[in-house]
């Protein structure tokens, strides 16, 4: 009996040897593949520098070499994307960076990291724009370089740490994940393809490559394959791609997200699920791996609302601190001199902006702010806050508020004090503070609840996120509109979908763009504003004039438009835009990061981008504000008015 037992062991074991055996020999084949891919693609790059360093590009036979030579090189990149920016999204800026320069947010509280790019798209781009021809051309030293780091950043992507992420299948629903992101935000924009006639044979030929690496996953991991309804649906979106004009303004963008990508993003979010895949990938920390749709709200977000009530779940007691802190927003005790709320700049009724002045008034009541006010609604949705993005957290962002001499002109000590002399505040907040871990009622804990109270109008959907979620129809012409904001407008290359902002898959970033923003109307004066430049004054080259890219969500109700209010109307800024901003209007600015060129888009063309626009206004159910305040123990705090004076 025990000599049958251990044969029988033996076997066993024999045989589940013999499955690892098997099982490690497939999932080889599926990193060999990824290596394979990584080595095509170094050849193609070193076939590139080797005609850089040749530096004939004055010819139109050389220009047709190097041309050839990249095409060939972005196509080898393409069909191993899905992998090199889901493992690695740093050095993948070396490889193919569409920007010299990124700032990224590695780490909640610190200061943002200055990347570099290189590559592919960045030599195309210089030799696009005939840089050869003439003065200020770049040299051939400059081009090789970029190439050359192009090529050494791609031995990351070889390191033990990376491939071994490989050996498991939870990896690739993630990485699946940002591909489907990425097809709806970058890969048809033009973001990331400087020749518009490549952008959709690229995207074709990388959609077919992706189905290569499908199949070879499912070859791989017999236990987590694929589901069928995904793969049948995923060959639907190829024919379609095959069925478009190849012009990138023709392609029809809105029906490729809302009838294929759109849906395969929610499949693949049920695999994830079904297979209870866990990411080891820090930057999936900021999905919401609730959200159904890419068009869900929230599907990604930057800041905290809860603030310290961090770890406070209950819904009786987080709508408390709402309640107390819509209070705190209309109440000018946090004002140093009574007479200014949150309220008083930032408007509910008017999409928590001011549309009645370009910019507001200071703290004396006399002069104004040189910026203008900027929404609340979906400032949850920015990893960097201010238009010049010099703060990371909306909770020290509300103390520069309030304690700046010009805004609010108060102190965390004044502030602190006045609100618990109003024993309706001090009663509510001795009970929060009770579950948080800062038992001391601190400013951080008042702010908390202002913060938590304004980041609720955050959620909600349009029509536009209806549509593309296939719960109704759009009009013709914002449908159109949308059509042309990703392709011929070249608006998609800076407000990414989603959110429309200046924040891009996976999430992790802030873009700033210099426009050269004009100081009136008729754009015959640079504004002074120095924008990111006053946060990083030793980058005069990359932070001049520069400021944060805004959601276009609501605009419709925000204006007045840009850092200064200069544009009244959405038909000046995209004029403004069409005309090549500053520097298309003759202004000096050497920063301008918006090509000067005209966009050429016609009158009709305008309209039906400001139709999709508008149909990106959210349906926010506004309250009224409080009959009255709090009362003070101090009988002359209890003169404030609600939503005070100014």
């Amino acid at each position: 009996m025990n000599r049958k037992k251990i044969f029988i062991s033996l076997i066993l074991l024999c045989a589940v040897i013999f499955l690892a055996s098997f099982h490690s020999k497939e999932e080889n084949k599926y990193r060999q593949y990824y290596l394979s891919g990584l080595d095509n693609l170094i050849s193609e790059q070193k076939n590139v520098l080797n005609n850089l360093k040749e530096g004939n590009f004055y010819s139109d036979v050389g220009q047709q070499t190097i041309k050839k030579n990249i095409e060939s090189a972005r196509l080898k990149l393409k069909s191993i994307d899905f992998w090199l920016r889901y493992l690695h999204p740093a050095p993948y800026r070396k490889i193919n960076g569409q920007l010299p320069v990124e700032w990224e947010v590695d780490e909640k509280y610190e200061r943002p990291q200055r990347r570099l790019g290189a590559g592919l798209s960045l030599v195309q781009q210089r030799i696009a724009t005939g840089i050869f021809a003439g003065a200020g051309a770049y040299s051939t030293h400059e081009l090789v370089n970029l190439m050359t780091v192009s090529i050494d950043s791609m031995e990351v992507y070889k390191a033990d740490s990376v491939i071994n992420i490989l050996n498991k299948p939870d990896h690739f629903f993630f990485a699946n994940r940002l591909f489907l992101l990425n097809l709806t935000s970058i890969y048809t924009t033009g973001f990331e393809c400087p020749d518009a006639d490549r952008i959709i044979p690229e995207l074709l030929s990388m959609m077919k490559d992706v189905k290569k690496i499908y199949e070879v996953f499912d070859e791989s991991f017999p236990k987590n394959k694929i589901r069928k309804d995904y793969l049948t649906l995923y060959d639907k979106a190829i024919q379609f791609v095959i069925s478009q004009p190849t012009i990138n303004e023709k392609f029809d963008h809105f029906i490729f997200i809302r009838d294929f990508i759109n849906p395969l993003f929610t499949i693949n979010r049920e695999m994830i699920l079904e297979n209870k895949a866990v990411s080891h990938n820090l930057f999936d920390l900021y999905y919401n791996n609730n959200a159904k749709s890419i068009f869900s709200k929230p599907f990604f977000e930057a800041q905290s609302t809860k603030g310290v009530y961090w770890t406070i779940n209950d819904e009786k007691i987080l709508d408390e601190i709402k309640q107390t802190g819509k209070l705190l927003f209309y109440d000018p005790i946090i004002s140093g001199n009574l007479k200014r709320s949150c309220a008083s700049c930032h408007k509910p009724t008017e999409y928590f902006t001011d549309t009645t002045i370009k910019t507001s008034l200071k703290f004396d009541g006399i002069n104004s702010l040189s910026r203008n006010t900027p929404s609340l609604v979906n400032v949850v949705y920015n990893h960097l806050l201010m238009l010049d993005g010099r703060h990371n957290t909306l909770l020290i962002q509300g103390k520069d508020v309030t304690t700046h001499k010009e805004e609010m002109s108060s102190n965390n000590y004044e502030i602190v004090t006045r609100v618990l002399s109003c024993n309706e505040y001090s009663k509510a907040f001795t009970k929060f503070a009770a579950l948080t871990s800062q038992k001391k009622i601190s400013i951080e804990h008042i702010l908390s609840a202002v913060i938590f109270y304004y980041s609720g109008f955050s959620y909600n959907e349009s029509p536009f996120d209806e549509a593309i979620n296939n719960k109704k129809t759009l009009a013709t012409e914002e449908t159109k509109g949308f059509n042309i904001f990703m392709s011929k407008a070249r608006c998609g290359t800076c407000h990414y979908a989603p959110e429309f902002n200046g924040v891009k898959p996976p999430f992790i970033d802030n873009e700033f763009e210099v426009l050269g923003t004009p100081a009136d109307k008729e754009t015959t004066l640079l504004s002074s504003d120095n924008g990111r430049y006053g946060v990083f004054p030793e980058r005069a080259d990359e932070m001049l004039f520069a400021f944060r890219t805004p959601t276009i969500r609501n605009s419709e109700h925000t204006k007045p438009y840009f850092h200064n209010g200069v544009f009244n109307t959405l038909k000046e800024v995209i004029d403004f835009y069409d005309a090549g901003g500053g520097r298309g209007h003759g202004l000096n600015v050497a920063t301008q990061t918006l090509p000067p060129d005209s966009l050429r888009l016609t009158d009709d063309e305008k309209k039906e981008i400001i139709s999709f626009i508008n149909s990106t206004t959210e349906k926010i159910k506004f309250e009224n504000p409080p009959a009255n305040l709090p009362l003070s123990s101090d009988a002359e705090l209890n003169k404030r008015i609600v939503g005070g004076e100014y």
